[in-house]
């Protein structure tokens, strides 16, 4: 949770004196009452350029021109990030015998896109929360989770598809809403809260598993999957796109259009921005702060699915770390950790710009220590955009 002063936050105090006489001494956060016949100050003058009477909108018109350009730069930080990175990776991209840009080849940009899906939709149920303040480390273990059901409800459970990917996806939505309850009534910090909940969430997909990768082999009969799974791991539109990226476009679509036309929506900003004036104001703040828990469990639940779609097995290891990528997303995408300030679209663009950076880490064989060290200094770098560069 952060507040953020504005230049034109009305103060608490007004200046009184007596006798028709200014008082001895103004506190410099007051300002300067105005004097009427009797004496008394009127009230409170809002802050600006006391000295020169300059007019709170005018300092303020004055500071976003000073900083229009750098406001701009954090506003579109993860689209010119991810221009840059996309040009850079058809510079720098390995070449094949014909001569042919590795990186643009239908096979490279199938298994990018494929790549990012998982991430992607981690990163845009973590933009709810960390929205409202809050932050979810259990994201990879619970997709792990999602994964490891996914493959044991469909082998040796006998489920179909649809019940199969119904409870799984259930399963994740009373995760996340638990550990929001936890969050929202018990008042325990969320760090404290998804940190538990990341090494439950990992702990009961080894016990579901008996601690091994659980394979899906699909056909009818006793231990096999449906082919209508199956799916998760295809391509559409002409073997192009694959559909854990369809899925992922959907889903973006919705949480691009739900965060922009919906009053839940406006509870996240207010909340991030300052949850006390929110509450007061009326904002149902614990049930906000529930809701965003859970679709972030929901999602995360989605993204175990695919993962066990994509591969054909459920591993009780699988998403270890995701929950990092998942933050660096949204961070790079110009949410704010503090909560209040951001856009899905950010995240969006901050998920495609971290898939590319890893894809074109891994075509150049760069050291996978290195390519932690890369990650991380793009991120310190966006978030160290946001602080230099606060938007009005």
């Amino acid at each position: 949770m952060s507040s953020r002063a504005t230049d034109d936050e009305p103060t608490d105090s007004a200046s009184t004196s007596t006798g028709g006489s200014a008082p001895d001494a103004i506190p410099p956060e007051t300002g300067a009452g105005t004097s009427t016949s009797g004496g008394r100050s009127t009230g409170r003058q809002s802050t600006g350029d006391r000295s020169s009477g300059t007019r709170p909108s005018e300092a303020r018109r004055a500071g976003r021109s000073g900083s229009g350009g750098a406001e701009a730069l954090l506003r579109f930080q993860s689209l010119f990030g991810l221009v840059l990175v996309f040009l850079a990776s058809v510079v720098f991209s390995p070449r094949g015998d014909d001569g042919e840009i590795i990186f643009l080849t239908s096979e490279n940009l199938f298994n990018l896109v494929r790549a990012i899906s998982e991430i992607g939709i981690i990163a845009i149920g973590l933009t709810f929360v960390i929205l409202v303040g809050g932050i979810d480390l259990s994201v990879g273990s619970l997709l792990g989770l999602a994964a490891v059901g996914s493959a044991v409800l469909l082998t040796e459970d006998d489920f179909g598809m649809l019940a199969a990917v119904s409870v799984v996806l259930l399963a994740g939505l009373v995760f996340g809403l638990l550990q929001g309850l936890a969050v929202a009534l018990l008042r325990v910090q969320a760090f404290i809260v998804t940190l538990a909940g990341l090494q439950i969430a990992r702990g009961l997909a080894r016990l579901w598993s008996g601690g091994q990768t659980v394979p899906i082999s699909y056909g009818s009969g006793a231990g096999r999957a449906p082919l209508s799974f199956s799916l998760l791991g295809e391509r559409t539109f002409d073997g192009i796109v694959p559909v854990p990226a369809l899925i992922f476009a959907v889903l973006a679509v919705l949480a691009v259009a739900f965060l922009r036309g919906s009053a839940f929506s406006r509870h996240l900003y207010a909340i991030g921005g300052n949850e006390k004036a929110a509450r007061t104001s009326g904002v149902p703040v614990n049930r906000v702060k529930i809701i965003a828990f859970g679709i972030c469990g929901l999602c995360a639940a989605l993204a175990g699915i695919v993962h066990a779609g994509q591969l054909n097995t459920g591993s009780p290891n699988a998403g270890i770390s995701y929950e990092l990528d998942g933050i660096a997303a949204v961070v790079v995408g110009g949410t704010s950790l503090a909560g209040g300030r951001g856009s899905m679209m950010g995240t969006i663009a901050g998920a495609l710009l971290l898939g590319v950076l890893n894809n074109i880490l891994a075509l150049n064989t760069v050291d996978t220590d290195l390519q932690l060290v890369i990650k991380g200094l793009v991120i310190v770098a966006a978030a160290a955009a946001q602080r230099l560069w606060p938007s009005r």
